[in-house]
């Protein structure tokens, strides 16, 4: 029982310095090529957050847990929204760059309509639809490395200062590699051996996979949205969780689907229907919707939408406990 609780300690400290460093990083990148920073928390960010979700969906997936795969990557949408980017925006609420919101929000809300056709529709998720994810991702990317040239400019340096930016760079990118290590690192020992600590305190298995392991792999963007609010860049939380968001669907479902194809789990049942296709798809495109929309139309965010917002995940939990 000692060695669970000092590696659950061990974690909780990689997972709070992985973050930090991993924030410098991607802020000083942002500020080095004049770059929004709801962009950088929408790209690298949200690529380094999503590693738990990627890693636990792979390897679900090749060792024939599908529904792990499936589950993971819709509540940990729902949990980066209504939880995370809720606690960010009920803190602390503020403005956005509506153009910044633009192309990550697109690309996730026509993920979530492939996604929810195929779930609706078939209930089965194939190779095919896991390459269809796949191209997507690479198109996002693509897109935005496009935006981010096309929005930079081409701002030349003085002779002088060539030296300084490049080792500054350099320090950004070891700062973002080494934060993204620590964070990945933090999540598994915080998981593992959490869920190790409530076995041997006899907390039942399923409150230990809703709780622990699902809440586990978004330790990351918690992190990352805390240490963004601590240092005052509040766009880069809303970013990364946006972005974060759409790499669960594209990225991590993409690629244990591409890996295992699977079909929508059939485990608990809302009047008769799948819970799933009643309650949890819907609950993820209206969080999206509520977190979203407001700050595209009016270029802001109010704290009664992160309050509404942790009300819905507090009923989506409890309902999911009850069900």
């Amino acid at each position: 029982m000692i060695v669970p609780i000092l590696l659950f300690a061990v974690g909780l400290v990689f997972l709070i310095k992985g973050g930090d460093w991993f924030v410098d990083g991607a802020t000083g990148i942002a500020r080095r090529f004049s770059l929004p920073e709801l962009l950088i928390g929408a790209t690298v960010v949200s690529i380094g957050t999503t590693l738990p979700e990627v890693m636990v969906s792979t390897t679900s997936a090749l060792s024939g847990h599908g529904e792990i795969a499936y589950g993971n990557a819709i509540g940990s949408v729902i949990c980066n929204t209504a939880l995370i980017a809720a606690i960010t925006v009920a803190v602390r609420p503020g403005r956005v760059d509506p153009k910044s919101l633009r192309l990550p929000v697109a690309f996730f809300f026509t993920a979530a309509a492939i996604y929810a056709g195929i779930a609706y529709t078939t209930g089965y998720f194939s190779q095919i639809s896991g390459f269809i994810l796949l191209a997507m991702f690479l198109a996002y990317m693509i897109a935005t490395v496009w935006q981010m040239k096309s929005g930079s400019g081409s701002k030349p340096h003085a002779p002088a200062e060539s030296r300084a930016v490049e080792n500054s760079m350099l320090k950004d990118v070891i700062l973002l590699i080494v934060g993204a290590a620590f964070i990945a690192v933090g999540a598994d020992l915080l998981v593992d051996n959490g869920t190790l600590i409530a076995q041997a305190l006899g907390v039942p298995e399923s409150v230990i996979a809703l709780t622990l392991v699902a809440l586990g792999t978004s330790l990351p963007e918690l992190v990352t949205a805390i240490t963004s609010l601590l240092k005052g860049h509040g766009a880069l939380s809303l970013g990364n969780v946006i972005g974060a968001n759409l790499f669960n669907l594209v990225l991590v479902s993409g690629v244990s689907v591409s890996l295992a194809p699977f079909s929508i789990p059939q485990n608990s049942t809302i009047a008769g229907h799948n819970a799933s296709l009643v309650m949890d798809i819907p609950v993820m495109l209206f969080a999206m919707g509520f977190l979203t929309i407001p700050a595209l139309l009016r270029g802001k965010l109010s704290r009664f939408q992160g309050v509404v917002l942790l009300l819905i995940y507090a009923a989506f939990c409890f309902i999911q406990f009850t069900i």
